[in-house]
């Protein structure tokens, strides 16, 4: 009675994604929701507190005070020309131009003093300045807003500046302008002159090394040098190849070169099979005379000649074939010319094996040579390359620059030429509007907030909490399969409907466990459990399988009904035992009488009977019940002897199914002492209630044993059988 032991999950997966942070918040949902609400009131109270604020804003069509674009003129206007917008909205918020728009509003507003810098910083940080875009396309338009408690200050504040920037403009547009083409124009004369120092140059290089485009030229030599190194070395591994081969062939063969060759001509010439096959025939014809007579007599002497003539004649042949390299005698020559077909293949092979080797050692030779050839064409190119590049870069810095200089000269004097530019007023300021405080902004941003703490601190809660939520964090404690997921116990799907009589039993089950075995998904998950165990049936004999739990109360006996009824509907005679000797529960669920049962089997010394009768006369039909009798003194004791092994032994032969009701694993050794007598241990598992630590440590008890699966009791989540009978009921 073993089975394959668990493997234990150390430390379960840690499981992410958005599904995990959805069942967290799903059960810490108060969290949330108080963490919430308190966010919501505290900006409620803090929106009634604040003074009302005013916005007023205006636009302006904004041209730079010069009218180049980034690239070509930027770099050769004066350095004090302002060519972009970024710095163009830094100059306008820049303390000089807001003082004197201060000094304009002083005599109506004297909280705005020029003089004082932290009335000036206070004046800045209520005015914003920004580039309106279109379609993420940024414009020339400025958007200036200016936010204060008066609405009609907005607004003068906002007249105030826009006379500022415009009288800027005019002022600053022709001096800036002036000593950009300035600059611009001293450039010109030693740009050119570059540009033809740098082309005169690069003209006589060429001529000189009769060079269009070194760089060119080196990087063919390069190309061709890395394939002949690469056909280097494809050349070195085919002669590898060869060498193995050949010395393999020569080691099957056993013949040096010259010998595997005259062999081939032997074996091809018909004169010499001929004669061979004479020889052989004579051989044949000495041997049947050796029976008969010896080699001294009469009757042999014939055929001894014979065949000696017929051996010169071979050796005749071979000279004939071979010339002056046939050195062998006659005898060599009958082994070396009666080659099969195996071995005239490997000499072949042999020979073909050596004209390949000799071929690939030459080319590699020819690819040396070419290297070397390369390698020293290429020799000359680095010094080429470095003048090369030396004068490249220069002619074309000068050509650009040149052209840069001429598009910013034609620029800047396209702007001269139109005078000045003023800046236009696209939306004229008005009287300012109220924005705050916004009381449904503030109460949503305090809602966001609070769902956001809520949401960590549900978090911080679920990541101290140990216990197990899911039956997939169930199933990640152990390799062993999680056999079943029975459903949490919904009280109004059990409500109005009739209990259940177990199968030849008269009388209904008390509540709840009657209630509990009519509920349809219970008992289609307690059928599935079943099914599942008989496919593990199928490869390891389960007759008799103990059901614990990690603690009390997680719902072993309950499972252990209804895994009984689940079989016994399924025509299996099943035998339901309660070994828990210490708290019995079993016949309390069946209503059952306790005076006789497993204790007092055990310390009986009558044979063991082959079958238990029912306790109640009513009970009758697939489903037998031992209830755990009188607690006696000592349960592990009586739980360890021989006799509970025989018991079981005997029950095991009689039934199809013994269901022993165990008790918690942990504080006690009766689970384990239980489990050692049995065919497989199942470990109940109630979802919210056991923890993982006391989980892995009842696994660490029992994967010593015959642990063949975990099922998951109480969980929550509805399936689409549950909706499908509660349409059908």
């Amino acid at each position: 009675m073993t089975a394959a032991q668990p493997r234990l999950n150390s430390t379960p997966a840690a499981e992410s994604g958005y599904g995990q942070l959805f069942a967290i918040l799903q059960r810490r949902y108060l969290w949330v929701l108080a963490a919430g609400a308190a966010s919501v009131a505290i900006a409620f109270a803090y929106t009634l507190r604040q003074e009302p604020t005013y916005i007023s804003g205006m636009q302006f069509l904004v041209e730079p005070n010069y009218q180049g674009k980034k690239g070509e003129s930027e770099a050769f206007a004066d350095a004090k020309v302002e060519v972009d917008f970024a710095t163009q909205i830094s100059l306008m918020q820049s303390s000089n131009l807001l003082k004197k728009a201060m000094a304009l509003l002083q005599t109506e507003y004297p909280d705005l003093d020029p003089n004082d810098p932290g009335s000036v910083n206070g004046f800045r940080n209520g005015l914003t300045i920004g580039q309106v875009a279109s379609k993420k396309v940024e414009t020339k338009i400025f958007s200036i807003t200016y936010t204060s408690n008066d609405p009609i200050k907005t607004q003068k504040v906002l007249k105030a500046v826009q006379k500022v920037y415009q009288d800027y403009n005019l002022q600053q547009q022709q001096d800036r302008l002036s000593r950009g083409l300035s600059f611009v124009d001293k450039q010109l004369p030693q740009a050119q002159s570059n540009v033809k120092e740098a082309e005169a140059a690069m003209e006589q290089f060429r001529q000189d090394q009769a060079l269009i485009e070194p760089s060119a030229e080196a990087a063919a030599k390069t190309d061709m040098l890395n394939k002949l190194l690469s056909a280097q070395q494809e050349t070195l591994v085919q002669i590898r190849e060869l060498q193995t081969r050949y010395s393999d062939l020569q080691q099957k063969v056993n013949l040096s070169p010259q010998q595997a060759v005259s062999a081939a001509r032997l074996n091809q010439s018909g004169r010499y099979q001929a004669v061979l096959n004479e020889i052989q025939k004579t051989e044949l014809a000495i041997e049947q005379q050796r029976v008969r007579f010896k080699d001294n007599t009469l009757n042999m002497q014939p055929l001894l000649d014979q065949r000696q003539r017929q051996v010169k004649q071979l050796q005749l042949e071979a000279s004939r074939l071979l010339g002056g390299g046939a050195s062998a005698s006659g005898e060599g020559l009958l082994s070396t010319g009666q080659l099969g077909g195996l071995d005239q293949t490997l000499i072949t092979r042999f020979v073909e094996a050596q004209s390949d080797l000799r071929t690939a050692q030459a080319r590699y030779l020819s690819l040396l040579n070419n290297e070397q050839q390369v390698r020293k064409d290429l020799e000359r190119f680095p010094q080429l390359l470095a003048r090369y590049e030396r004068l490249k870069p220069d002619i074309e810095s000068n050509r650009e620059t040149l052209k840069q200089l001429l598009k910013a000269q034609q620029d800047l004097g396209l702007e001269l030429a139109r005078g000045g530019f003023a800046w236009q007023v696209v939306e004229e300021a008005q009287i300012g509007a109220k924005t705050g405080p916004d009381l449904q902004k503030n109460l949503m941003l305090g809602l966001v907030v609070g769902i956001l703490l809520g949401g960590v601190a549900a978090v911080s809660r679920e990541a101290i909490d140990d216990s197990v939520h899911s039956s997939d964090e169930l199933k990640q404690q152990t390799s062993v399969p999680l056999l079943g997921a029975i459903p949490e116990l919904s009280l109004g799907a059990l409500a109005g409907k009739p209990a259940l009589r177990l199968p030849g039993q008269s009388q209904t089950l008390l509540p709840p466990i009657a209630q509990l075995t009519k509920w349809k998904p219970f008992r289609e998950s307690l059928d599935l459990l079943y099914q599942n165990l008989q496919l593990l049936n199928a490869t390891a004999e389960l007759h008799s399988i103990v059901i614990t739990s990690t603690l009390a109360g997680e719902g072993k006996s309950t499972l252990a009904v209804g895994l009984a009824i689940s079989a016994a509907r399924l025509h299996q005679r099943v035998l339901l035992i309660d070994a828990d000797l210490r708290r019995p529960n079993l016949h309390k669920l069946l209503n059952l009488p306790n005076e006789q049962g497993l204790s007092t089997l055990l310390v009986s010394q009558s044979p063991i009977p082959q079958q238990i009768e029912i306790q109640d006369a009513n009970l009758r039909g697939n489903i037998s019940v031992l209830t755990a009798g009188p607690t006696p003194a000592d349960p592990a004791k009586l739980l360890s002897s021989q006799r509970m092994k025989e018991i079981l032994a005997t029950f095991e032969q009689t039934y199809d199914l013994v269901i022993v009701d165990a008790p918690p694993a942990l504080g006690m050794v009766d689970a384990v002492l239980t489990a050692s007598c049995c065919s497989g241990v199942l470990l109940v598992g109630r979802i919210n209630q056991v923890t993982r630590p006391k989980l892995t440590q009842s696994i660490e008890m029992l994967n010593q044993l015959n642990l063949i699966g975990v099922v998951a009791n109480g969980v929550s989540s509805p399936t689409v059988r549950e909706t499908y009978y509660s349409n059908q009921d």
